[in-house]
């Protein structure tokens, strides 16, 4: 789960932006002319742009250094001191420049209602000793990191010959580059491992139609051409589609939620991307990760973080199944699902005939020993070969539910050969747990789930309990 990452080190370099908010409540119409007229409440300021990703990868916990221009200016001191709550972001990186303003939006906001934005930001052509101090910067930043991040708002920070240096800098050292993108042509961003638009902006770099999932990967890939790397396409309420320069294309689903505000959620995707690869966790894993971040993310009024507890919380509330009896293959989509959200499948099995504390005991020490517990049952036929005609006593139903009520177990499923070989072999758990009374090399499946780095776990078994010596002690005389 994601509580158990050890998140790395992230660089971010791209446009920064301070983010202002004037909250107040309207009450009337103003007799000068038709609008609005807000009582002021208070006013606030967070980063935005580039600052809001380094703090998104921050506050989920990462380390983070970041690089941007602001200009000599009281916007640039007031986005400092946004950033310097965080104790993970180093700020060593921005660049300050007399000649440059610090970009700033502010909304005004009545209730939950935006009624306009202001922005200020004048936007020159940066000198060349500037771009050399960002660019100077930038690789000084990579080189200590696991993943680097181009925040891209069209602002000029991430000019061609900056992007140029810093993405080559990357790929020499083997540090993964993941784009937000602005450029109507991809090609400048090449050279970069992951470029993340959204539906209108690989729409304006394709010139196509996005209207079905063909539609989306056929652009991805276009796009892809141009740059040479992996696609990911975010589509609002219709989640992610990855598609991959192997040809491999996932479908994130969006879980659903109230939207409040879109602003700052692309900021959140890329960083909790980055934040996952930099826990050395797999492209298809953070991908349904980040989905669920958006998720949460766009519930919040304005640009916004998500912290490692939300997230966790929300991933356990989708991944709950709550012992559910399912066929294998319900149960291979859903163990597939849960290992992208970052848990690890613990697996034990057994006949379950009467449940006795030894059960009890094996249960919960196998679900000690990972994040979700599935419970393969022998199927009746399956008991009936290995300990004869009178069993099973329960039928496998009856065993199910009873096994599917234990608050520690996940999953049920049933399987109808004599061992769970083909089980194993389909769901591939990362744990297999047996009790004591199994030798390691004995324990069906083991050799396995270790050829791709799980593990055999033997646990004490409580003495004297089985479901054979119950029955005895039930017969007469």
């Amino acid at each position: 789960m994601i509580e158990n990452f050890n998140f790395g080190r992230v660089a971010v370099l791209g446009d920064l932006v301070l983010d202002s908010y004037i909250n107040g409540s309207v009450g009337r119409i103003s007799p000068e002319a038709p609008v609005p007229v807000l009582l002021r409440a208070h006013h606030t300021a967070v980063p935005g742009g580039a600052a809001n990703v380094a703090m998104n990868a921050a506050t989920l916990g990462c380390t983070v250094e970041l690089i941007g221009l602001v200009g000599c200016d009281a916007p640039a001191d007031t986005l400092k001191k946004t950033l310097s709550g965080s104790r993970n972001i180093d700020l060593s990186g921005i660049v300050a420049d007399p000649a440059w303003t610090t970009i700033t939006k502010t909304r005004v906001i009545s209730g939950r209602q935006q009624i306009v934005r202001i922005d200020e930001e004048f936007i020159d052509p940066i000198a060349q000793d500037t771009r050399t101090r960002l660019i100077d910067a930038a690789c000084r930043a990579v080189g200590r990191a696991d993943v680097l991040i181009c925040s891209d708002y069209a602002k000029g920070v991430l000019c061609d010959d900056v992007l140029k240096a810093v993405i080559g800098h990357a790929r020499q050292l083997g540090v993964p580059v993941i784009v937000d993108p602005k450029r109507k042509d991809f090609a400048a961003y090449r050279g970069a491992t992951l470029v993340t638009p959204n539906r209108g902006e690989i729409a304006v770099a394709t010139g196509m139609s996005l209207g079905s999932d063909a539609d989306i990967e056929r652009a991805a890939r276009e796009v892809s051409d141009q740059f040479g790397g992996d696609v990911l396409v975010t589509r609002s309420e219709e989640g992610m589609t990855l598609v991959r320069r192997d040809g491999r294309v996932t479908h994130a689903r969006a879980r659903k939620s109230e939207v409040y505000d879109v602003s700052g959620a692309g900021d959140t995707v890329v960083a909790t991307i980055a934040s996952v690869l930099s826990a050395g966790q797999d492209l298809e894993t953070a991908i349904v990760i980040a989905t669920c971040a958006a998720s949460i993310v766009v519930g919040k009024l304005g640009t916004a973080t998500v912290t490692r507890h939300e997230l966790s919380a929300a991933l356990s509330a989708e991944m709950r199944e709550d012992g559910a009896l399912v066929s294998i293959d319900r149960a291979r989509a859903l163990t597939e699902g849960w290992r992208h959200h970052g848990a690890r499948i613990v697996f034990t099995n057994g006949c379950f005939d009467l449940i006795h504390p030894g059960h009890i005991s094996l249960i919960r020490a196998a679900a000690r020993q990972g994040d979700k517990l599935v419970v393969a049952l022998n199927s009746d036929a399956s008991v009936a070969r290995l300990k004869g005609p009178a069993r099973p006593l329960q039928d496998e139903q009856a065993r199910a539910t009873v096994i599917g009520a234990l608050r520690d177990v996940d999953l049920v499923v049933i399987f109808d050969e004599d061992t769970p070989l083909e089980t194993i072999r389909a769901l591939r758990p990362d744990i297999i747990v047996k009790g004591s009374d199994y030798q390691e090399h004995e324990v069906v499946g083991g050799d396995i789930v270790k050829s791709y780095g799980g593990s055999v776990v033997l646990v004490d078994l409580v003495a004297g309990r089985s479901t054979t010596s119950i029955v005895r002690k039930m017969l007469p005389g």
